[in-house]
């Protein structure tokens, strides 16, 4: 399963003075599909830490197509692009209800050792669980 796909619902906090979603909260929306993602196939972001190794996101490229409103549900839908090595890379694509496309967007995350500030491979017991999950062409 290399999707994974999670609702959220617009809080009035999240918009602007024009009621539409704030530029700036994709990038959260984003990070929500991600953890979720990665919690789907058994690794949560705190097991990870616990281990030694965070996971800092190095590019962040957002489209926005049409505009979400308060109180809107949208639907992230969360890919990850190839199996990784150093870096993980996920494709977003967020919908209305009616299925129509909203925004499309893309992060490069590394892998980096928490005592070192190095980047490292994805670790064995991470790129295990994917590979159970997964299959790479």
């Amino acid at each position: 399963m290399k999707t994974h796909e999670i609702p959220i619902r617009i809080r009035y906090g999240e918009t602007d003075q024009m009621g539409v979603v704030y530029h700036g909260n994709y990038a959260q929306f984003m990070e929500i599909g991600r953890v979720e993602w990665l919690r789907n196939i058994g690794v949560s972001y705190k097991s990870m830490e616990e281990k030694g190794v965070m996971l800092p996101v190095v590019s962040l490229h957002v489209e926005f197509k049409k505009p979400a409103r308060y109180d809107d549900l949208i639907l992230v839908k969360t890919t990850l692009v190839e199996k990784p090595g150093v870096k993980i890379v996920f494709d977003y694509k967020i919908y209305a209800e009616n299925g129509e496309v909203l925004t499309v967007g893309n992060t490069v995350l590394v892998f980096v050792d928490m005592k070192s500030g190095r980047p490292v491979r994805c670790p064995d017991h991470i790129l295990k669980k994917i590979e159970e999950k997964m299959s790479f062409d």
